[in-house]
């Protein structure tokens, strides 16, 4: 075996090639890694970017073949194996690979401890006593606690984040000296992507570890690589550090990610004066679930707790928050998809808990969603424009031949051709699928429409098309919006004021602006710090400091944590409209 050095490549990829048949989807694609470098293979859903991961660890799916070029990784020339058990050995051995979703990639009928031993005792010879203790070496290294007892849990009993990181210390496990990280965080929120590239980052500088980090974007990957890759429809448009690539980018596609990242000029949906069209007040969520067939007391989970806020007429309102802070749940106790256990919801005046059936049936078809996976909310077995005219199903007024020809005007409304009406959900993409979400909101006019994570699952480049739509529509048609998100500079495109929500109660609310210039609360902070960002700078683009995101130093005032449940809670008025969650009430004077 031929010794690595600092100038030896870990791997090297030479006008590679990849073909399914006579169609090649990756072309002449050239670069070298090394040892504990971290490079970023940067571009949208479609250029190639997964497929040439999956090429390197030998493992293209049915179909797929390398017609041209060559991958070598250390002593093995991949593209040219001995034998496929020189592969099998590779992949397990020296070669790492995460995937977007956690779930997907661990076994749900094992517990951890078994998954996590699976590769040590195939590729090693330590004892089971010196597996079990290396399992939980890496637990620790990935920052879980309490790793004894996590070996004994099964996949579905933990977090989207705790799942990345079990993933991260089973790969890692075997100390390889490549690992490729696919998407690893594009179904979490903020503050858990930053935990978890942050301990990839820390893991793999510790076990000089090299990293093919492939991402959709640019402000991420930013923050970690030393280099940047950008591909566009199978091609290596661009490539070179990151700060070169940031400052100079030179191929149009580069700049037009930079440009989608960036997001442009906040213009944000202001509303009417006069009584609010949403007011939620005091509302309370739980959820009951019972131990051992009902033996034992039941265990509740307070979703969301006394929460307040108003959306007014053709207004658009930010919720954001981490996963589980309870904003969905809100949007769907607004809608009548989940069972309140206190508070009110009053929809244009009227509460929806106190009107007659047919009433109550009429409001609630004034309200549409946009959910977050367009995929999982599309009928896989209709076509476009009957899941378009189910918005209309409740309209007697009208015929199917002017339900029909609604709907292939509101397809042309969100910028899909009439065509597009007799294809199924799988043969669009993404960004397609998701405008036929908001197409099916919109086709009956309602008067507010709640847009649960609509673009967290969506390229930057799409992002940026689907929040300049939301803006367009609402122009044309004044719908209302509340906006739940958990990313803060994505609210901060379209929402006039912004509620910040933890563990189910608001941490801080404010107009967009104002909370931008001044966030106070210290979770409101840490999302923002979280998010990274993309700036204009004297030259060219920047990673922007959490310093610049988070503006001034923080005022020493005791501020509600939601970690302590049970503490005082006060809503305190920082500045005029400017409400900060503090532990008691506090003056405003205060502030000053």
């Amino acid at each position: 075996m031929a010794e690595s050095t600092e100038h030896t490549p870990v791997l090297s990829v030479d006008d590679l090639e990849i073909s399914f048949g006579a169609r090649p989807v990756v072309k002449g694609v050239s670069f070298q890694l090394a040892p504990g470098e971290i490079m970023a293979l940067v571009g949208e859903s479609g250029s190639g970017k997964s497929m040439l991961g999956r090429a390197i660890m030998g493992l293209l799916p049915g179909g797929g073949a390398v017609t041209r070029g060559r991958i070598l990784f250390q002593q093995h020339e991949v593209t040219a194996p001995k034998s496929l058990e020189e592969l099998r050995l590779m992949r397990g051995r020296q070669v790492g690979l995460i995937f977007q979703e956690p779930l997907s990639s661990l076994n749900p009928s094992m517990r951890i401890g078994e998954q996590m031993y699976e590769a040590m005792r195939e590729h090693t010879d330590l004892t089971e006593a010196h597996i079990r203790e290396r399992a939980l070496e890496m637990l620790r290294q990935v920052k879980l606690r309490n790793p004894e007892a996590l070996l004994k849990r099964y996949p579905h009993e933990f977090s989207g984040g705790m799942r990345q990181r079990i993933m991260i210390a089973s790969v890692m496990m075997l100390k390889p000296a490549l690992l490729i990280a696919d998407e690893p965080t594009t179904a979490l929120d903020a503050v858990v992507q930053k935990e978890v590239l942050d301990i990839m980052a820390e893991v793999a500088r510790a076990n000089g570890t090299a990293v093919i980090l492939i991402s959709h974007d640019l402000a991420v990957v930013a923050a970690y690589a030393a280099r940047i890759a950008v591909m566009e429809k199978g091609i290596l448009v661009e490539a070179g550090t990151t700060q070169s690539v940031l400052a100079r980018p030179e191929h149009d596609y580069t700049r037009r990610l930079l440009a989608a990242t960036q997001l442009g000029k906040p213009s944000p949906v202001k509303g009417e004066e006069g009584p609010p069209l949403l007011a939620v007040e005091g509302l309370r969520v739980e959820f009951r679930e019972k131990r051992f067939f009902g033996l034992m007391a039941d265990t509740t989970t307070h979703a969301v707790r006394d929460v307040s806020l108003t959306v007014q007429p053709g207004e658009f309102v930010g919720l954001v928050g981490e996963s589980g802070s309870g904003k969905s749940t809100i949007g769907r106790a607004v809608g009548k998809l989940v069972s309140k256990a206190g508070g009110r919801v009053v929809f244009d005046g009227q509460d929806m808990d106190d009107c007659p059936p047919a009433l109550e049936r009429r409001l609630r078809r004034r309200i549409r969603f946009v959910f977050q996976d367009p995929y999982s909310s599309l009928n896989p077995r209709m076509r476009i424009g009957r899941i378009v005219r189910e918005g209309l199903r409740q309209d007697k007024t009208m015929s199917e031949a002017a339900k029909r020809a609604k709907a292939e005007e509101m397809l042309e409304a969100v910028g899909l051709p009439r065509e597009m009406a007799q294809r199924f959900p799988h043969a669009l993409s993404g960004g397609q699928r998701q405008r036929v979400a908001i197409a099916r909101a919109l086709i009956s006019k309602p008067d507010l429409v709640i847009a649960d994570e609509p673009v967290s699952a969506l390229d930057v480049t799409i992002q940026a098309q689907i929040l300049a739509l939301f803006k367009q529509l609402q122009s044309e048609f004044g719908f209302a919006c509340l906006f739940i998100s958990h990313d803060l500079h994505i609210v901060e495109q379209l929402c006039a004021r912004l509620y910040v929500l933890n563990k189910g109660r608001i941490m801080e609310q404010a107009e967009t602006g104002a909370l931008f210039d001044l966030p106070r609360h210290p979770y409101t902070r840490q999302l923002l710090s979280a998010s990274p960002r993309l700036e204009r700078a004297q030259d060219g683009v920047r990673l922007a400091s959490s310093d610049d995101i988070c503006g001034a130093a923080m005022d020493k005032l005791p501020y509600y944590d939601a970690a302590g449940a049970e503490a005082p809670y006060h809503l305190t008025e920082a500045a005029p409209g400017h409400y900060v969650a503090l532990r008691g009430a506090v003056a405003q004077k205060e502030w000053q």
